[in-house]
């Protein structure tokens, strides 16, 4: 491992903080585990991407952004859906307004070596996720040949495409198997095929090797292939019930220890565990620590600091967020 990786295994700690709002994602509070510290830890070492696997609601997308956050790298996130293919990953290429530019030139009357220049494949082809990741610097130049105004990741203040980037895969388990089969070689190698331009997008040779997270809620199998290329983090709720309540305790401790004391964490605690164990009786999908935040954000949004009203409202919202069945639970 070169000196450059060993820097980047320095910054995490087993104290709380803060990740600022950037983009679309919103100001929050996150704490590493020594689990979390030493996948990210392996996975840089070794240059694999870390596949994170858990329920819905217990931080995997955050983990890839507080890394980020720490690392001090670029994040660049995509999420999955059932449509998605690896090559919506690499780049997007836009042959309807290719089609259409071809078909209203003649009024503009541009022939020759205008006309080449005018469609050429490059201007409608922008960048996506990976090619950022892998070479900012060639991404932007692409971005600005094609002229897209937004979509480009949005680095923080003072980021240099040498310090490296966080990619989030989200949810990978939503498409079918040819995606991450298809993210073998582009991940192994580091490199990918651009057919429309007749080049490849290779690693930065300036730069951190990027670190790659991925996020499955194992709702479907992914390849085995693709699984032995991966470092592997599964991310798991108590499955005590004290066990359970105490650590979401100390989760709404980390987010809301001003403005909610513990008696309201707790009795929230206690509510979401009994709605969790009857849903997993009934086979439905069980609250977790997503909705356990919900709900203290509500409770603190409409009466913050006043543990009495807190309880109060308690018994009047938390069937909204715990209770993911439609029949009333009291």
């Amino acid at each position: 491992m070169d000196n450059d990786n060993q820097t980047t295994l320095k910054p995490f700690s087993l104290e709380p903080f803060t990740i600022p709002a950037i983009g679309s994602w919103p100001k929050t509070r996150h704490q590493f585990d020594e689990p979390s510290i030493w996948a990210i830890k392996a996975a840089l070492a070794a240059r694999r991407p870390l596949l994170v696997s858990g329920e819905p609601g217990t931080g995997k997308s955050q983990l890839a952004r507080a890394a980020a956050h720490k690392l001090k790298r670029v994040f660049i996130s995509e999420v999955i859906n059932a449509r998605s293919e690896c090559q919506d990953l690499q780049f997007h290429y836009d042959a309807v307004t290719r089609l259409g530019e071809a078909q209203t030139v003649g009024p503009l009357k541009i022939t020759g070596d205008a006309l080449k220049a005018h469609l050429d494949h490059g201007n409608f082809l922008s960048p996506g996720a990976l090619w950022w990741t892998l070479n900012w610097t060639n991404a932007q130049k692409q971005f600005e040949k094609c002229n897209k105004t937004d979509g480009a990741p949005q680095p923080l203040k003072g980021w240099q495409p040498k310090d490296g980037a966080v990619l989030l895969i989200d949810e990978i388990d939503k498409a079918d198997a040819d995606l991450p089969n298809g993210l073998l070689e582009t991940l192994g190698n580091g490199a990918f095929a651009v057919p429309y331009i007749n080049k490849h997008v290779r690693i930065a040779t300036n730069g951190q090797i990027p670190l790659v997270v991925i996020t499955t809620n194992e709702e479907r199998e992914l390849p085995a292939a693709f699984l032995r290329r991966c470092m592997v983090l599964h991310l798991k709720l108590p499955d005590e019930r004290e066990k359970l309540i105490a650590y979401l305790c100390e989760i709404g401790k980390i987010h809301h220890e001003k403005d909610c004391n513990h008696t309201v964490r707790r009795e929230v605690a206690k509510q979401l565990v009994e709605d969790r164990i009857e849903a997993k009786q009934q086979s439905l999908p069980k609250p977790g620590q997503a909705e356990y935040l919900d709900v203290l954000r509500a409770l603190t949004t409409i009466a913050p600091k006043n543990e009495k009203n807190q309880l109060v409202i308690l018994e009047k919202i938390d069937k909204f967020a715990f209770v993911k069945r439609p029949k009333e639970r009291r």
